[in-house]
């Protein structure tokens, strides 16, 4: 079953409590519900175990059965290519065209999708993709055409303005575009010029006491993410200051590869920091890098105000002086006193978290050392400055085996379906996050929830207690000493507690769609089912944004959805002040999917021309 929901999602459906449209598709016990693309009525699947029982199709509305199967084809109902241009395509990782989106076709603009048609060619029944464009004109395109079309994104509330099919408007729009972004390239080139100016570090290859430390991880690595780290090694070993971001989703393993290029690093003598945006966070990096580390004569330490003021200023020393080589702390460790003796590379963790001065800080960090990113919701300029070939990026996107989908279910504040949620993880000795973000009233919580759970061990934690409090109590919950613990987001990033399953978190129409992202990345890290509950007020107390980040949350539930998320993200709070009104403009002309590629293909393009100018001459000849 798991293959199964993995291969629908692979191809573009969405998982539903209830299937109503083509590309849905439910599991309820032994029933799985799919509506396939091209069917007239959506398919019951009746299983036990890994037998399917019978298959009908059925009236969605009443439920009853219409006709039934031995044998039926689920075609995918994403519509993804190569791309016609030199570049991939940017947003073929977490766009899917449904029925009645605007699509962009590279030749004829914006139209309509209505749908999929067969047509008889050279005696061959093939589909076509329809698209409407102005005055109802219709297009329709070949399977080997598929690759001109995109859908059509602006990030603007306003529907799109359709073309009329044949009129010579949107190959001047197009081309106008185009002659600007060739500027806009050369910009974005001169800033990464400027870096590559510098003279940056050129890491050797691989030792043998690297190859001994990645054997011993004990997973199975992804294809992804042995990609992510091949290509981060080239980047270190290039003479070029590496500036590279892993994009990952939660649990995905991107520590992985930041623990194999830190290793790297300091087989080369030189020094790592390690920046992550909250205390509790540092604490589980410092663990898990002090245990894969521990075969190694590798120092590690770690500055956070769960570290008292004369531990700290013992790091701080030793840091200066070299006999440190990796330091992982929050903030702290952009404080004036810290100094390294050879930094050679730096990983920040959830860039997003940090403070405007922190970032400025980050700047000049950049032009010192390797750079490293890791994060699993991207912030809108980090995705379009990635997706336009600006920035390195590497996409964690394969999940870990056996890895499960956490189920998500926005309710109200209903003691029963809560006291059932909570029991349901007890009884399989497994432990809750129940989080409530207002320090002030979160005892009261806490006791409400006592008094649903009397058998239950209740802690409290918050960012007011003291550090070594806070700490204590963290270290008991991963000691399964406590049962559930009710919190604020002082759990947000990173937190990694396997037999922790089952996560509510109350007023959850308070909260921005990453960081409901990355909360329900604490809970779903094992192969066992995990749950999220979103507990919100009732409808009409909510905001229009609210209920759309909600929706968006309830959708993207599936394996990987990190980049979908930061890209609903996007589209639901617009893109801001990200490109400047004039890049706006031509997003809403020609979509961001086209916009993205055209730009990236300037890029290349003016690569190339620098390439062939700097060649030297006897080459040319």
């Amino acid at each position: 079953m798991d293959d199964v929901i993995q291969t629908l999602v692979a191809f573009g459906y969405t998982r539903a409590t209830k299937v109503f449209r083509e590309g849905e598709f439910a599991l309820r016990g032994g029933v799985l519900d799919i509506y396939p693309a091209n069917f007239e009525v959506p398919l019951r699947l009746e299983l036990e175990d890994d037998t399917v029982l019978a298959i009908h199709g059925f009236d969605p509305g009443n439920g009853g059965y219409i006709d039934e199967h031995t044998i039926v084809l689920v075609l995918p109902f994403k519509t993804s290519s190569n791309s016609v241009f030199s570049s991939d395509v940017p947003l073929n990782n977490f766009v899917d065209i449904r029925h009645g989106d605007y699509v962009v076709h590279n030749n004829h603009g914006i139209g309509r999708f209505i749908g999929i048609k067969e047509f008889d060619v050279d005696a061959r029944k093939k589909e076509h993709l329809v698209i409407e464009y102005k005055d109802g004109d219709k297009l329709f395109v070949p399977k080997h055409d598929i690759h001109l079309v995109q859908k059509y994104v602006s990030f603007t509330k306003r529907p799109a303005r359709m073309h009329k099919l044949g009129s010579k408007e949107w190959l001047a729009t197009r081309r106008g575009v185009e002659k600007k972004l060739r500027l806009l390239a050369a910009e974005l080139l001169r800033t990464q010029a400027l870096r590559a100016q510098l003279a940056g570090f050129a890491f050797s290859k691989d030792n043998e006491w690297q190859k001994e430390f990645e054997s011993r991880f004990p997973y199975k690595e992804t294809p992804d993410q042995i990609k992510s780290t091949l290509e981060t090694k080239a980047d270190m070993e290039s003479p070029r200051p590496m500036d590279r971001l892993i994009c990952g989703d939660v649990g995905y393993g991107k520590t992985e590869v930041a623990l194999r290029a830190a290793f790297k690093a300091v087989m080369d003598h030189k020094q790592v920091a390690i920046l992550v945006p909250t205390t509790i966070l540092a604490e589980q990096h410092y663990f898990n890098f002090s245990k894969r580390l521990e075969n190694f004569p590798v120092k590690v330490g770690m500055l956070s105000r769960f570290r008292t003021k004369h531990e700290q200023q013992m790091i701080v020393k030793e840091t200066a002086l070299g006999k440190v080589d990796i330091v992982i702390g929050t903030h702290r460790l952009l404080s004036k006193d810290v100094s390294f003796k050879d930094l050679g590379l730096v990983i920040i963790d959830e860039e997003q978290r940090f403070g405007v001065k922190s970032k400025e800080k980050l700047k000049h960090f950049r032009l010192l050392a390797d750079v490293m990113t890791l994060t699993a919701t991207p912030i809108p300029r980090t995705l379009y400055m990635a997706l336009s070939g600006a920035r390195d990026m590497s996409v964690i996107s394969s999940p870990p085996t056996n890895r499960l989908a956490v189920k998500t279910q926005i309710i109200g504040f209903d003691d029963q379906i809560i006291q059932e949620a909570i029991k349901q993880e007890l009884a399989r000795h497994g432990q809750v996050f129940f989080l409530h973000n207002r320090v002030e009233n979160i005892d009261a919580i806490a006791n409400s929830i006592k008094k649903l759970v009397p058998q239950a061990r209740v802690a409290v934690g918050h960012g007011q207690m003291s550090a070594r409090f806070l700490e204590e109590i963290m270290l008991k919950f991963l000691k399964h000493e406590i049962d559930i613990l009710v919190c604020t987001t002082i759990i947000e990033s990173g937190i990694d507690v396997p037999r922790a399953n089952t996560l509510l978190v109350n007023r959850a129409d308070k909260f921005g769609l990453a960081d409901l992202h990355q909360l329900r990345g604490r809970v779903g890290r094992m192969d066992v089912q995990a749950y999220a509950y979103f507990i919100v007020p009732k409808r009409e107390l909510q905001s229009e944004l609210a209920r759309q980040r909600l929706k968006a949350i309830e959708k993207h539930s599936d394996l990987g959805a990190g980049f979908h998320i930061a890209f609903e993200d996007l589209q639901i709070r617009g893109a801001g002040n990200l490109l400047g009104s004039q890049q706006h403009g031509f997003i809403t002309s020609i979509g961001f999917d086209l916009y993205c590629r055209l730009l990236k293909e300037s890029i290349e393009h003016l690569k190339k021309e620098v390439e062939i100018k700097h060649e030297p001459q006897s080459a040319k000849h």
